[in-house]
């Protein structure tokens, strides 16, 4: 996927609520270009990561048509907007199916598919490990091959050497000709080498190298002293 462009459909609504984010107004005004094998999205609470990757995976998705893989996506959410119906994802033609989109909300109904799907053996089943372990379980056993992957906070099923595992894990994606697009609050995760950084902030989007962000020097600063903010408390 090369780019993502905003094409209104019927029953688009000009009053939705996401058009007032920033990274989704400049998705809508511009597009957005992806340049990177591997492109890492940072911010705040409330600056539209999710909100940004959960649209694309919709339209990613949206397009698998007869070839709908259906352990890439636990499917949407009541709580999803409308926008993945009225953006086109641009490149990759024809279009790879591998991958997947990981999301915490979602992960358990996935895992439960994917349970059903595969040969048991001895091992244990995903959900029957735990949340960190399962979630590499499942990124290691999906088909390795051409594919994108959309990861949203990984780091909440993660150790810090489960991150670091991660990271491992991303890398072979990219050399294996794969996409990913992860968005994240870790440091660790943000470190990924060789990472196009996205950050998203309330005036749009920035693209700074990593010991610039905002989550870097805060993690830093808190690791120096944790006594100058627990004061605060």
């Amino acid at each position: 996927m090369s780019r993502v462009e905003f094409t209104p459909r019927s029953g688009f609504d000009p009053a939705s609520w996401y058009l007032q984010v920033p990274v989704i107004a400049e998705l809508c005004r511009d597009g957005i270009d992806f340049t990177n094998p591997v492109t890492v999205i940072v911010g705040e609470n409330g600056v539209g990561k999710s909100t940004l990757v959960e649209a694309i995976a919709g339209a990613w998705q949206s397009g698998f048509r007869g070839a709908q893989d259906r352990l890439w996506s636990a499917g949407g959410s009541t709580e999803d907007t409308d926008l993945p119906r009225h953006l086109s994802c641009v490149g990759a033609q024809p279009k790879p199916y591998g991958g997947c989109f990981l999301r915490a909300e979602s992960m358990h109904s996935l895992f439960d598919r994917a349970d059903t799907d595969r040969v048991r053996d001895a091992d244990q089943g995903l959900n029957e490990l735990s949340h960190g372990q399962s979630f590499l379980r499942y990124v290691a056993d999906r088909p390795v091959g051409v594919g994108l992957w959309i990861l949203d906070e990984p780091e909440a099923a993660l150790s810090f050497q489960s991150c670091l595992a991660l990271l491992g894990v991303i890398k072979d994606l990219a050399a294996e000709g794969s996409q990913v697009v992860m968005a994240t609050h870790s440091p660790v995760l943000a470190a990924c080498p060789g990472a196009e950084i996205w950050e998203l902030t309330e005036d749009g989007t920035e693209y700074p190298d990593w010991s610039e962000l905002e989550l870097v020097r805060s993690w830093r600063s808190f690791l120096d002293g944790p006594e100058r903010f627990l004061r605060h408390l």
